[in-house]
């Protein structure tokens, strides 16, 4: 079983524990020393609803480091270039022809962001809401407010996995980890999500107002009261509606959002990172550090930039040092920027931000044919760039374009992957350039391997 890290022991093995070939099996044993689920099944302590909720908060950050680094590699956002390993170049650019498979590299479930973490999450979720349910330290709006954020974490985490299959489907039902349900098209799945925000934006409604009940850590800074996780909620739900098309239920989820047309673009929920017992920031690197091992910038997004536009100055560091270089079988990839977005390796992650809601309106108004409303829009996130207004046509094809553009900029390497995901949503995943690399675009991965051998161990 793997080795939990000290902040992850505190917080979760008072409650779970995963057996390292399924991601979605709890560890039953009834054991003193190392409390089990059955622990904090009936009348749980607030302490340990504390521990579950903090252990949820720490799973909920589970996927960062290889969505950063894969996710954005596929979009060409990033090249994660790695001197020890030369399959972080060949497997994940596609190079030579390389294709996705069933035992793709880096993708393994017991350790892989992209299913394993997710589902993890999504596990420790619910046992969060079945804890609260049985205690009876917790009053109804204790309950309503824990199984509120629980469900809008449960939420995210599910749209992971979704993403990352695709076409090919994920498991929703995974209410028993011993009998999961069967996959479901991209659609049902993404309809299903749909479903858990919403039943978690009405808990937190029914939570009433005031403080959250419970402590969360400082990535929630501003962010914890009731109404504060609503408005969470409804923003990691107005991203869901634009993969589900429905441009209405965007605008309408951002109303209700933390949205501010005029507010600060890098406010949001994060994810927190610090000093031991705890981890650091997984994507920070020192500057100009002599490394054969580090997140570059990909050339593209130097080449295809507006000049003077501030998101190149703040976020991208010209290296002074020399660069970064690899050799791969398609020729040397050469980083000459890197990540200049993190000051220190203990600074949080967000996961959604204003500026991301504020392009979704423009998103949502330009696809509702609402020309002005997203131009609107489109300018506030072209003015705080200090590229001027946009100019240009107001088709809805090139309103999409440029909102694509500013997404390139704006939401680069976020870890969600957003170019890779959006390209394929508007069907230019052609645009995304390969020939710095000679490598190729992937639309989709299959499921994973183990997750293939569970469903032939089932069956036997």
């Amino acid at each position: 079983m793997k080795k939990l890290n000290k902040y992850l022991g505190i917080a979760v093995m008072a409650a779970i524990s995963m057996f390292a070939c399924n991601p979605l099996q709890l560890d039953e044993i009834e054991d003193p020393n190392n409390p089990s689920v059955g622990s904090v099944s009936n009348n749980a302590t607030r302490e340990q609803i504390q521990f579950l909720l903090t252990g949820l908060e720490s799973r909920h950050r589970g996927y960062v480091t290889n969505i950063s680094q894969a996710w954005n590699t596929f979009g060409r956002e990033i090249w994660y270039l790695n001197g020890s390993d030369p399959r972080f170049q060949t497997d994940w650019l596609g190079q030579n022809g390389r294709t996705p498979d069933n035992a793709y590299f880096g993708f393994g479930t017991t350790g892989g962001g992209s299913w394993a973490s997710p589902y993890q999450a999504i596990k420790q979720a619910d046992v969060l809401i079945q804890a609260s349910l049985g205690a009876g330290t917790l009053s109804d709006a204790d309950r309503k407010a824990v199984a509120g954020f629980a469900k809008t974490i449960k939420g995210y985490q599910f749209m992971i996995p979704a993403n990352w299959v695709y076409q090919n489907g994920i498991r929703i039902d995974v209410a028993d980890p011993l009998n999961p349900g069967d996959f479901v098209t991209y659609e049902q799945a993404l309809d299903f999500i749909k479903t858990v925000l919403d039943d978690g934006d009405q808990d937190l409604s029914a939570a009433g107002g005031g403080n959250f009940p419970f402590k969360l850590t400082r990535g929630f800074d501003g962010f914890n009261t009731n109404a504060a996780l609503k408005q969470v909620n409804r923003a990691i739900a107005a991203r869901l509606n634009a993969y589900r098309k429905d441009w209405q239920g965007v605008l309408t989820a951002l109303d209700a959002s933390f949205m501010n047309l005029s507010g600060n673009l890098n406010a949001g929920p994060a994810h927190p990172y610090g000093a031991a017992p705890d981890v650091f920031n997984p994507i920070f690197y020192v500057r100009n550090a002599v490394v054969t091992t580090m997140i570059v910038v990909h050339p593209s997004m130097l080449e295809d930039a507006t000049p003077n536009d501030l998101r190149v100055a703040n976020k991208l560091f010209e290296r002074t040092a020399p660069p970064i270089t690899v050799s791969t079988d398609a020729g040397t990839l050469v980083g000459t920027h890197q990540d200049n977005r993190w000051a220190t390796n203990t600074q949080s992650i967000p996961f959604i931000r204003n500026e991301e809601l504020i392009l979704l309106k423009a998103e949502a108004h330009a696809n509702l044919d609402q020309t002005s409303d997203a131009v609107d829009a489109i300018n506030i996130i072209r003015n705080a760039a200090g590229i001027g207004a946009y100019s240009g046509a107001t088709t809805k094809d090139a309103l999409i374009n440029e909102i694509l553009y500013q997404r390139r900029y704006s939401l680069w390497a976020e870890p969600w992957g957003h170019r890779w995901i959006d390209a394929r949503r508007y069907g230019k995943l052609n645009e995304i350039p390969t020939s710095f690399d000679g490598g190729t675009i992937f639309t989709q991965f299959p499921h994973p391997q183990s997750e293939l051998n569970w469903d032939s161990y089932i069956g036997n």
